[in-house]
């Protein structure tokens, strides 16, 4: 990509820049509001979200308009939901898989993570970070019992307001390649499904601070996600012997 070969010449005003907007971003509140419960009714989901401030809900008034609120009130229609929110502001993959781990193991139907716009802000490369991606992956599947993992993908960082240009457009194209990367890497894992938050570029569905989401945007994101875990979970029942495509991005 363009941006690796600017990366060099622009390094001292990306280095300036960057310092500059992580004092100058407000810095918004996790929201409050239960973080594990269980309500609906129907059959039961065991739900876990995991990641970084958007999986948190920053941008959000409380955790009812966040990701968590949305999904677990999309899903509680048609299942009973116990569902338990793992998520920290400022995480990155690394961070979050350590907090995994030392966390008690336990059984969940469905995980959707949110991690990588940390990691893009971080420096570190795409390699590293695919291979921390499955280990996650795989401590999940393998430590919590995740029957089906949805993978969220990278935001478009590109149209951020917070971020000064060319810092803008430098994270941006880092984030997409993380994504396009990650999207391949999930092409052949069982049981993965990757969800892209590429759905909208509008400044004006953002939080306060011009680099998390809001409101709206959690809305759409746990609209996608309630449908690809819909899917996942009637293949789990009875008469149901096919799993659902393992990658699938949703329009």
């Amino acid at each position: 990509m363009v941006y690796r070969l600017a990366t060099l010449a622009l390094a001292p005003l990306l280095y300036f820049q960057g310092s500059s907007a992580r004092r100058s971003i407000p810095r918004l509140p996790e929201p409050p509001g239960e973080r594990q419960g269980s309500t609906g009714s129907g059959p039961r989901l065991r739900l876990l979200v995991f990641g970084d401030s958007a999986a948190a809900g920053v941008g959000a008034a409380h955790q009812d308009e966040a990701l968590l609120g949305r999904l677990v009130e999309a899903l509680s229609v048609n299942f009973t939901v116990e569902w338990h929110l793992v998520a920290k502001t400022g995480a990155t993959t690394a961070s979050a898989l350590v907090h995994l781990q030392s966390l008690e193991a336990g059984p969940f139907d469905i995980a959707i993570t949110s991690l990588g716009v940390n990691d893009v802000t971080a420096g570190i490369t795409t390699k590293l970070w695919l291979a921390q991606q499955a280990e996650l992956r795989e401590t999940l599947r393998t430590r919590f019992g995740v029957a089906h993992l949805i993978v969220s993908g990278l935001p478009p960082l590109h149209g951020f307001p917070a971020l000064p240009q060319p810092l803008r457009w430098y994270l941006g194209s880092k984030a997409q390649d993380f994504d396009q990367d990650l999207r391949r890497a999930l092409d052949a894992a069982d049981g993965v499904w990757f969800l892209s938050l590429r759905f909208t570029e509008d400044a004006r569905l953002m939080a306060a601070d011009g680099f998390h989401p809001g409101p709206e945007v959690y809305r759409e994101w746990a609209r996608r996600a309630s449908v690809i875990a819909t899917c996942a979970m009637q293949s789990m029942r009875p008469g149901h012997a096919h799993e659902p495509e393992p990658v699938r991005e949703l329009s």
